[in-house]
């Protein structure tokens, strides 16, 4: 009986105590641009699935003619993301490729991750966001 007792007190005081919630995060990506024109589309994906052929969960378009050089996203859910930008430096909207389709304007994924013939690798790519800080990275 006595264990009983001591179960439900317990429980009682468990379920009386505040729920800790995790509070979403602020990201905020800076960018090193070497040309001062045009703009740097930023896509932002939580998911190797999405990473390969899905949406991303955000997106930014920074303006690197007025002086954007940053793009922040709140309220993001804790967990793992991965970053992919180019720079449209002619800012004629679409990320231009030579004849054999490599791109011939500047482009990053997030840890500065390089791909090989295709994009960076999500496991290469992939950061934690933990809840409730607010984090700064510099993509160069």
């Amino acid at each position: 009986m006595k264990t009983v007792t001591a179960a439900l007190a317990a429980l009682t005081l468990a379920t009386a105590a505040p729920a800790l919630a995790v509070e979403p995060s602020r990201l905020t990506l800076t960018f090193e641009t070497g040309a001062p024109t045009g703009a740097v589309m930023v896509a932002l994906y939580d998911s190797e699935a999405a990473w390969s052929d899905g949406a991303p969960v955000r997106s930014a378009r920074l303006d690197v003619a007025a002086g954007q050089r940053t793009a922040t996203f709140d309220d993001l859910p804790a967990g793992d993301y991965g970053m992919k930008a180019y720079h449209d430096v002619n800012g004629d909207g679409t990320m231009n490729t030579n004849p054999f389709g490599m791109p011939t304007e500047p482009y990053a994924f997030s840890n500065n991750a390089v791909g090989n013939m295709g994009p960076a690798r999500w496991d290469r790519a992939r950061f934690a966001v933990p809840g409730t800080t607010a984090q700064t990275i510099v993509i160069r």
